[in-house]
């Protein structure tokens, strides 16, 4: 009995000393863990403030690189406004940026022309062409000496010259608008005079620049001197000859108004009247009496195949109190045959139409012996066939010709009168060969007569060279 007591005293106590000894425990263990603690803090605050830290290096990094990027934008803002405006649409010239100081915004600079040396031996069957005239430097049909049996044009003759080297300024300019303006200005050394001192042949051959065409345009008009809207220059022939096909093709610059819409275009230009005398059949000097303008209209339609153009001209003539009116046609073009073959193409038809056709070679009037002024018929024409033998070598095959219709009826038709021009016709051949890309060197054949009214003809023979060098 007692043995059993004392067990189970012993065994009801242990219950009750394990919260004694799990609160001893603890209160042991508790500075340990407060000092844990507190370490544990410590190092998380560290960590934290050395996070702090960076975040805060970041931020002033990311602001700096904020405050470079912004100085930077304004450098590159600063640079552009600076720079040239940029080129408009279109194919481009070879500078990079527009360099015209003075013009518009936006506007393009360009220049341009060529370097040309002709070399001609010439030979006339009715006496000389006159050293230093036109018709010593290039094919003029009016030109070509007419005398009659008995007169001897003598041996050949050589004239080498670079007059007709060219050059041109272009100033072209879009605005915000759409609005398109240009101004151009083109010269060469032909027609414009010499020094008479050193403007010969004797030493320096000077001679002076040439204005061949000035012009502004505003969208479809054009305002200033070009070439005539009666006539077609993109028919013309590949020639070594400044023309070539002088005797049957229109060929005027003159100052004009002109406008231009579509396949159309229409054009006010400079009035001018020449005259002959039926009686001694000269011409008399060029009447400035004109009060209306010459008056043109153009139609154009062009494809891969070429292009076709109908022209028309009216004019009204004027000498004192006189004045008369004419009317002519040119119907023109290019006709593509294939690759390497096209055909160009002209035919000139009307009353007064001599100052446009074949550098005047017959005159607008004539004067009769009654004072009275007379617009004068005449046609003209030419064709032209270009052969491309290879991508370097090409040939041309040209014939013109031009005829007037001189009234012998007139009053006052008279022994001089049997002088006057009535036809003239020509034929030249050519090879040219371009070694380079924008290099030409070639080589021309032409044989051209001149026909007066009395039956006499004088006749004209020349071999030509060329060197050209455009840019």
């Amino acid at each position: 009995m007692t043995t059993r007591f004392i067990t189970n005293t012993t065994a009801s106590r242990a219950p009750a000393r394990r919260p004694l000894a799990g609160a001893l425990f603890i209160a042991l263990l508790a500075p340990g863990l407060a000092f844990a603690g507190t370490a544990k803090e410590k190092e998380l605050e560290a960590r934290i403030a050395q996070l702090e830290a960076q975040v805060q290096a970041l931020l002033n990094s990311q602001q700096q690189q904020q405050t470079q990027l912004a100085d930077t934008k304004t450098q590159l803002d600063q640079v552009k406004a600076a720079q040239p405006a940029p080129l408009p649409a279109g194919k481009q010239p070879i500078q990079r940026t527009a360099i015209n100081t003075a013009g518009n915004p936006g506007t393009t600079f360009s220049y341009g022309g060529f370097v040309k040396l002709d070399a001609m031996v010439t030979d006339t069957s009715d006496g000389r062409i006159a050293d230093g005239s036109s018709g010593r430097l290039f094919y003029v049909p009016s030109t070509i000496p007419v005398a009659g049996a008995g007169v001897d044009g003598g041996d050949p003759y050589t004239d080498v010259h670079a007059q007709f080297s060219r050059f041109w300024l272009s100033a072209d300019t879009v605005t915000d608008g759409g609005d398109k303006l240009k101004g151009y200005v083109e010269m060469d050394f032909f027609g414009g005079g010499s020094n008479a001192l050193v403007g010969n042949e004797t030493s320096t051959n000077t001679y002076a620049v040439s204005l061949r065409q000035a012009y502004v345009q505003w969208n479809n008009w054009l305002a200033g001197q070009s070439w005539s809207n009666f006539q077609d220059v993109a028919a013309l022939p590949d020639a070594v000859d400044f023309v070539g096909v002088t005797d049957g093709t229109t060929f005027v610059r003159q100052a004009q108004v002109r406008y231009t819409k579509g396949k159309w275009s229409f054009s006010a230009e400079n009035p001018q009247t020449t005259i002959g005398n039926v009686a001694t059949g000269a011409r008399l000097s060029n009447s400035g009496d004109n009060v209306l303008p010459d008056l043109t209209g153009r139609w154009l339609t062009k494809g891969d195949w070429g292009h076709f153009t109908v022209a028309a001209l009216l004019r009204q003539f004027k000498y004192l109190d006189e004045t008369d009116t004419g009317a002519a046609i040119s119907v023109s073009g290019k006709f593509n045959l294939g690759k390497n073959d096209d055909i160009r193409y002209m035919a000139n038809a009307g009353s007064g139409i001599g100052r446009y056709m074949a550098f005047g070679l017959g005159s607008d009037t004539v004067l009769d012996a009654n004072g009275r002024l007379h617009a004068l018929d005449g046609y003209g024409g030419f064709v032209a066939w270009r052969h491309a033998f290879s991508s370097k070598l090409r040939g041309n095959l040209m014939y013109s010709a031009a005829v007037f219709d001189n009234d012998r009826s007139l009053p006052g038709w008279g022994a001089g009168s049997w002088g006057v021009t009535e036809r003239a016709q020509s034929i030249h051949a050519n090879l040219i060969y371009s070694p380079f890309p924008k290099l030409d060197v070639g080589a021309e054949i032409g044989y051209g007569k001149r026909e007066v009214e009395d039956d006499r003809e004088g006749d004209l023979k020349r071999i030509q060279t060329t060197v050209k060098y455009s840019f």
